[in-house]
């Protein structure tokens, strides 16, 4: 009998030994190890600054380790900033590659593609005038356009920076809103703000917005308009009629670009399959210099649960669309019986019998 491998294991120091980098590597309570032995299925044991782990992935683990460690010197590791270590391993992207190469520069520092989809959106979003970034929640879609804006801005490739969505409510009324008509439409516009303010100090944006050197307005005040040396962003798309959609893109004058974000399984609209998002995908599919990047939802890059709620969702209306093609199919072979039956039968017998077998 040929006995069982040994078990792949590795040990390890990580020096310089400093208890405060150590802590911040494991996290309160060992929860970070943790993440990473549920993770990449291995048994990790610390004593100081010596780490034995053990497993199938034993060495994928150190190298994680040792890129973690290497990182709290400057940033605090959370449980989400080991999800996206792991999510970046994944996708396959080299160590060595950096944000020169499968990134962009903002005033707050360099922000690095995290997967394949990630980096072929910024790439397209760089070198194309018009992309779509198509694909659930978390997946980095409006961030990245973001980036990607002010990078062009930072270069004096365009002038200013155009940010909209529509204004549709996610399936509740809010009423009348109170103040002037900017009080009326901010609460639509929150997250480009918060997609900035990530980016950019207070008071630069302030500044840039009182020089209209960035603009955030609702899809409704684009109508009439000619956007020359700028880069446009239209968020929330899914929530855009076709006309809509036609209106915003015959918008882009010389020198722009666009990029055009929405998840179509989170459509506001009262009719879904009238969005214009789903059916410019149609629309354009045949027009060269556009390009349509989809995301999944393993490219979720935000709190780690998302992507399993988002997965647990889909299995949901997976099970609900086949109950429901159940349901009909068997209701239209309960037809297709009754209407094979023939006429009658079964209900009358012929009077001459009836009468024979009274008789």
């Amino acid at each position: 009998m040929v006995a069982p491998a040994p078990e792949p294991r590795r040990e390890f120091e990580l020096g310089p030994c400093d208890n405060a980098r150590l802590a911040n590597l494991c996290g309160p309570l060992d929860e970070n190890l943790r993440l990473l032995e549920t993770r990449l299925d291995v048994r990790i044991h610390r004593r100081g600054d010596t780490f034995r782990v053990s497993g199938a992935q034993a060495l994928h683990a150190e190298n994680l380790l040792r890129e973690l460690f290497a990182l709290t010197q400057t940033e605090d590791i959370t449980p989400e900033r080991v999800h996206l270590a792991l999510r970046e391993r994944e996708s396959g992207l080299p160590d060595e590659e950096d944000v020169r190469e499968h990134g962009v520069r903002v005033p707050r520092g360099g922000i690095r593609a995290r997967g394949a989809h990630q980096r072929d959106y910024l790439e397209h979003i760089r070198t194309r005038d018009l992309t779509f970034g198509i694909g659930p929640a978390g997946t980095g879609k409006t961030y990245l356009a973001v980036v990607a804006a002010l990078h062009a801005l930072r270069s004096r490739r365009v002038e200013r920076i155009i940010l909209t969505r529509p204004a549709v409510e996610a399936g509740e009324s809010l009423g009348f809103l109170p103040g002037d008509m900017q009080d009326k439409v901010d609460p639509y516009l929150r997250p480009l703000y918060d997609a900035l303010q990530d980016l950019l100090p207070y008071e630069k944006i302030r500044r840039f917005m009182e020089l209209g050197v960035i603009e955030i307005a609702p899809l409704a005040f684009m109508r009439g308009r000619t956007l020359n040396n700028a880069f446009v962003i239209l968020d929330e798309a899914q929530n855009t009629t076709v006309r809509q959609m036609k209106m915003f893109l015959t918008r882009l004058g010389a020198h722009s670009r666009a990029a055009i974000t929405g998840d179509v399984t989170q459509i506001d609209l009262r009719d879904p399959a009238s969005s214009g998002l789903v059916k410019i995908q149609e629309i354009l599919s045949k027009v060269p210099e556009i390009h349509f990047v989809y995301f999944g939802n393993e490219d979720v890059v935000r709190h780690r649960l998302v992507r399993d709620i988002l997965r647990a969702f889909d299995d949901f209306h997976r099970r609900e669309n086949e109950a429901e093609a159940n349901a009909r199919a068997a209701l239209e072979a309960a037809h297709g019986n009754g209407a094979n039956a023939p006429s009658g039968a079964g209900l009358h017998e012929p009077a001459d019998e009836r009468d024979a077998g009274s008789r």
